[in-house]
């Protein structure tokens, strides 16, 4: 048995192109058993003071819990997490704490057995993944707006996600006849074959009304999906839209547990696809949980991938595992976290995402990258 030792949650912090340079921070976990096996794990915490909680929770709350337990007892450690936090871990930094600690568990698992995390699993259920270019739309002026998205597609992208209103000099996002416009002109500039979603974000204010008007207006120019027009807690809004348009709706990427999204899949009843994010929703084992409710109800599945290299890893294992997912994300731009820390760069090959075939996340993380970042 090899037992769980230490426990370390880093804060790294690095710039990103896609957002014109703003500081994007994550916390990065490393669990290493007393044999010397070492795992790595993320939890999404975005601003400072959530990532220094969450570095707090995890060296001060989740290290002693699992401390001297069987680091390849995966569902033990997570168990003995989350009756750890449960006075204040149903949802927030508390289920981003679980999660760093146990994807890092997982690894160590798979490197224990010598198994990629996708056999770990249950095996692959799809050999492979449309690869999606994943961005903001921030560029200044339309035709500006539409060019860099036909530069994915000539890069070899099959398909695109696109962020609206965020950090940049898009006027895209929020004035619908301005979003409508960008999508027509997409449309017409890519073909027929390309597929676009398009993703509303947090950065729109718009009522159920208005989302559904703009729903409508966009399925003229075959949008695969619709997320997030809404606040991710907006229940009757959310029926109300699904109820007025035949364009599939996606939400989620904010919620936090099993519990929420099962509440999302039996009471709200509105959304289509889910964004999962297993650095937010309590890891791997809480991304297979909610995995196993969309078999169970039909839906798609999303992963979030769009953090380190770590995540993205952890994703890939996830969706390529999963019957339900449909594409793989990936930043279509340069970026420390993706290109620098671990030793080979997670690509897609000819609009491909392929499986990571080696031990644990399959990926060996630049432990002087990480330490060159922390902040």
């Amino acid at each position: 048995m090899s037992r769980i030792d230490r426990i370390e949650a880093i804060p790294v912090a690095y710039p990103d192109p896609n957002d014109f340079g703003t500081t994007r921070r994550t916390v990065l976990v490393k669990v290493a058993t007393r044999d010397g096996v070492v795992g790595w794990g993320e939890a999404i915490a975005m601003w400072p003071e959530a990532c220094r909680a969450v570095k707090t929770l995890i060296e001060e709350g989740l290290a002693p819990v699992v401390s001297g337990m069987d680091a390849a007892d995966t569902q033990a450690a997570w168990e003995a997490m989350r009756r750890h936090v449960w006075w204040y871990g149903e949802g927030g930094i508390a289920s981003m704490a679980v999660a760093g600690v146990d994807m890092a568990l997982w690894d160590i698992a798979g490197k224990l057995k010598g198994q990629p995390i996708h056999a770990l699993l249950g095996g692959l259920k799809q050999d492979r993944l449309r690869a999606n270019a994943s961005s903001h739309v921030n560029k200044k002026g339309e035709a500006a707006c539409v060019a860099e998205v036909v530069g994915f597609f000539e890069a070899g992208f099959p398909s695109c996600k696109l962020g609206f209103a965020k950090k940049g000099e898009s006027d895209i996002g929020g004035d619908p006849d301005t979003d409508v416009s960008f999508i027509r002109a997409l449309r017409a500039a890519l073909g027929e074959k390309a597929e676009i979603l398009v993703d509303i974000g947090n950065g729109v204010r718009w009522d159920a009304d208005t989302a559904i008007s703009v729903a409508n207006r966009m399925a003229e120019y075959r949008i695969g999906w619709f997320e997030e027009p809404l606040y991710p807690t907006d229940d009757a809004g959310y029926r109300k839209l699904k109820a007025g348009t035949q364009v599939r709706i996606a939400s989620g990427e904010r919620e936090f547990t099993e519990a929420g999204y099962r509440r999302q899949m039996e009471f709200v009843q509105a959304v289509d696809v889910y964004g999962v994010d297993p650095a937010r929703v309590e890891g791997i084992t809480g991304f297979a949980r909610v995995d196993a409710l969309c078999s169970a109800h039909g839906k798609v599945i999303n992963a979030h991938a769009w953090s380190t290299a770590i995540t993205t890893a952890a994703s890939l294992h996830l969706s390529l595992a999963s019957p339900n997912s449909e594409i793989f994300e990936f930043k279509p731009f340069p970026v420390v976290v993706q290109d620098e820390l671990v030793t080979e760069k997670i690509w897609h090959k000819g609009g491909w995402a392929y499986p990571l075939t080696g031990p644990g996340l399959g990926i060996e993380v630049r432990e002087d990258v990480v330490r060159r970042i922390a902040g």
